[in-house]
């Protein structure tokens, strides 16, 4: 197996005590601290109406955090495509891409990044059913990335401005056996939520590769093989105690969104206090959806999970209360991979 790459999700976590505004800020810092660390991406999640998560807009955020940064590849994890015009999203993402060429990762994502009330107030319109559409969005977003409408087409004339050589590279998302289905008809590459849906990653990862097709529609990014990666949690301490005690925030966050709570992340000593309120249940699927140890534990769990899965790229969430623990996770990472 060739050497495993790694990449980060940021949702900008919004820690108790902090404010939504310094989150973001931790984010372009954040993205700062990986590059010089040597990691391959930095994706920036879309949520809305959380106190937990600050990022509503990643394509604004990514305009920033790409002056911020040189080298490292910026992108979204995801873009939720059924909010938006396809053309819409085109002329953000070329947008950026002119500014930042061959450096741009387009990630849709399919979920509504909130809840039920939340995705009806980002409707444009609210007087019709509500259809699921988005064969139709992605289809025609591939069009205008790549000018693949047919000249017939009324689109076919319109000019995706800023124009310019190349296009950002686009990424399905998902965290079930349809998106993998509909990755692997596309011809796109895949990026699997594994530690948002721990349970299917197997054999959602298998059938996207199994059915792989390549798509002459992706113009410059056409793939001729499936590509794939995961998207896991990870904390990384000096100790496995401390792993375990700033792991307690995370704990304590999952249980609460599964009721519906979108607070702020507790701190450590506050999540150990409240957890003993909820009942434990057990870990779902193959893998653990969360990594926490020390570097060694770490990098043995990457390893194994990336080999099993045939991976030579690991998506890596790191959420804590404290924003230097964060960083520090990152480091020992980095270093636990030389």
């Amino acid at each position: 197996m060739s050497k495993l790459r790694l990449s980060v999700l940021d949702q900008s976590p919004v820690p108790a005590g902090s404010t939504p505004a310094q989150a973001l800020r931790n984010s372009i810092s954040l993205a700062q601290h990986v590059e010089s660390l040597g990691f391959n991406r930095f994706w920036m999640s879309e949520h809305h109406a959380m106190d937990t998560l600050a990022c509503s807009a990643p394509e604004i955020v990514l305009a920033r955090i790409g002056g911020e940064t040189s080298t490292i590849r910026i992108g979204s994890g995801g873009i939720m495509l059924p909010h938006y015009t396809p053309l819409k999203v085109a002329e953000s993402f070329r947008t950026l891409h002119a500014l930042y060429p061959g450096r741009v990762d387009l990630g849709i994502g399919r979920a509504p990044g909130g809840g039920p009330v939340e995705a009806t107030a980002l409707r444009r319109n609210r007087n019709v059913p509500q259809t699921d559409d988005f064969l139709d969005q992605l289809s025609e977003l591939l069009a205008f990335l790549n000018h693949e409408f047919p000249a017939a087409h009324p689109f076919s004339r319109i000019k995706v401005s800023p124009e310019m050589p190349g296009s950002p590279d686009i990424w399905l998302l998902g965290s079930s056996m349809w998106s993998a289905s509909t990755a692997a008809e596309f011809g796109l590459p895949y990026a699997f939520a594994h530690f948002f849906s721990p349970e299917p990653t197997r054999a959602a990862l298998q059938q996207y590769r199994h059915e792989f097709t390549p798509n002459g529609a992706l113009g410059d990014h056409i793939r001729t093989a499936p590509e794939s990666m995961a998207a896991v949690g990870v904390i990384c301490a000096e100790t496995q105690a401390e792993a375990d005690r700033l792991y307690s925030s995370v704990k304590l966050l999952q249980l609460r969104i599964r009721q519906g709570d979108r607070s702020p992340i507790a701190s450590p000593e506050d999540a150990l206090r409240e957890l003993p309120n909820y009942p434990q249940q057990a870990e779902p699927g193959e893998f653990p959806r969360y990594v926490a140890g020390t570097p060694d534990v770490v990098k043995a769990a990457l390893l194994k999970m990336s080999e099993a899965l045939h991976l030579r790229e690991l998506v890596v969430n790191t959420i804590v209360h404290d924003h230097e623990a964060r960083l520090r996770s990152y480091t020992l990472l980095a270093e636990a991979f030389a």
